[in-house]
């Protein structure tokens, strides 16, 4: 089920708002029993099955971090049955397929039979469930006595497809302790506005675009595929924070208050510091579950970058099981290598950010290819090493299609509106004529016949294998 969808929008959220805020029942335990039922509902639309998956994991995890909790010698253990076991789910279903069809291809067998489905949203919660282990061995959190409350925070269904990754030890008193205002759910509706238009009206229009570049990079110019890579740009960041938003405002709405997922990375004056602001609920976790136990920065050079070359390829294979995705990840690896040693981005003044743009742009040519040949032919188109001519009609039509929506959203990928919001403060005039317009019109255009689905979410759950579905995304 899409955030942006009609099912969603005109049944499944007004439904859960009723319940949830109905005005009989207003105790912790029924709002949580509410939140509870329709976020199984939610996840057993698109998962009927694996939605018992889930289930079991919550319940193995809630077991192991009680023992892990009352143990006094066996924590480590406790920790590593724990975390062993989510990895190797985590495995089984992510990469096993992957791996057959990979030594098929090297022993020349035919390894098709081995295809197990991928659940929805697997990565993220496997991941928040291991957060949660972790939190209690390393005394941030004591163990859940509850299950049910352990299976509420996991299975929130705002952000249980596609983040953020909520820590426990961030809304552990969230979870029977918090409280629902009128404050709160405003502000919570109107970043889920935000994120609505984001996904609907700017990522939805960019991605037809890169979508037509991407399936005709044969017989595309140079520029033409610079301009869908700038697309695709743009698409996967105001589709991915679009969610984000989405997923934030929903939680802020039930009195929840969950990470920030993007702090306009395009603004970035480095690589580095794009991954400061880039899925920081990811970046935080690798670099707090990963990268500090294996010793971070207090090591050795060499071990350093051994510890950087671990993070990004552990990175990479989370996002997707082909060889691609652990391309980009070391490819990012190489990049921040190269800053940390040599501090060149710091000296590069105002190309720091046309810099940081353009490797980034190029990243995510990686990331959407295929497979690393299919990605080192859209480079070579790029870098003009085809025989393909610099500009064609193609360019000039899509750029005459895009001309409006691209310096929007340039625009809105820099802090831009919360300075207009600051300023407007106080003016009682333009904040009562523009918010409702903007809601209005964001509601009105969201309720499409045809919905795209949310980017990563796609890329990290393919289940979903329609033609039309996967030329989305591939």
């Amino acid at each position: 089920m899409v955030f942006s969808s009609p099912l969603f929008l005109l049944l499944f959220f007004p439904l859960f708002l009723g319940f949830y805020f109905n005005p009989f029942f207003r105790g912790r335990k029924f709002r949580n029993s509410v939140l509870l039922v329709f976020s199984l509902l939610f996840y057993a639309w698109g998962e009927p099955i694996f939605v018992f998956l889930m289930i079991a994991s919550i319940i193995f995890t809630w077991f192991v971090a009680i023992k892990l909790d009352d143990s006094k010698t066996g924590k480590k253990t406790w920790l590593r049955i724990g975390i062993g076991s989510h990895i190797l789910l985590l495995f089984v279903f992510k990469y096993v397929s992957f791996l057959a069809r990979e030594f098929g291809l090297l022993l020349q067998k035919d390894y098709s039979g081995i295809n197990i489905a991928l659940p929805i949203g697997i990565s993220f919660f496997t991941f928040q469930l291991m957060s949660y282990l972790f939190d209690i061995y390393y005394g941030k959190a004591k163990a859940q006595k509850s299950v049910a409350s352990l299976a509420l925070y996991i299975a929130l269904f705002p952000q249980l497809i596609a983040g953020p990754i909520v820590r426990y030890a961030s809304i552990e008193k969230e979870i029977n302790g918090r409280k629902e205002s009128m404050d709160g759910f405003i502000a919570g509706m109107e970043r889920f506005i935000y994120g609505l238009g984001k996904k609907v009206l700017i990522a939805n229009y960019v991605a037809s675009i890169a979508d037509e570049v991407f399936s005709a990079s044969g017989d595309v110019s140079v520029l033409t595929m610079w301009l869908g890579a700038v697309c695709y740009t743009i698409q996967i960041y105001f589709d991915f924070s679009g969610y984000s938003d989405m997923a934030i405002g929903i939680g802020r709405m039930c009195g929840f208050t969950f990470p920030e997922n993007f702090n306009y990375p395009y603004s970035a004056v480095s690589v580095t510091d794009f991954w400061r602001r880039w899925h920081m609920s990811l970046t935080s976790w690798f670099r707090d579950y990963v990268y500090v136990p294996l010793g971070g920065n207090r090591v050795g050079k060499a071990r350093w970058i051994g510890n950087l070359f671990v993070v990004w390829a552990l990175t990479g294979f989370w996002h997707g099981a082909n060889w691609t995705f652990p391309a980009w990840g070391l490819l990012y690896f190489c990049v921040l290598v190269l800053e940390k040693t040599t501090g060149f981005a710091d000296k590069l003044g105002v190309l720091a950010r046309p810099y940081t743009l353009i490797v980034v742009a190029l990243a995510w040519t990686v990331f959407r290819a295929d497979s690393i040949g299919t990605a080192g032919h859209y480079w070579a188109i790029m870098f003009g090493l085809t025989d393909v001519p610099m500009v064609d009609e193609r360019f000039w039509g899509l750029l005459g299609a895009c001309k409006i929506i691209l310096p929007i959203a340039f625009v809105l990928s820099f802090p831009v509106w919360p300075c207009l919001k600051e300023k407007m403060a106080g003016n009682v005039l333009l904040e009562s004529i523009i918010e409702p317009i903007t809601i209005v019109c964001i509601f009105l255009l969201s309720v499409q016949p045809h919905q795209q689905p949310f980017l990563l979410s796609s890329l990290l759950s393919p289940v979903y294998t329609s033609p039309d579905y996967l030329c989305s995304i591939s």
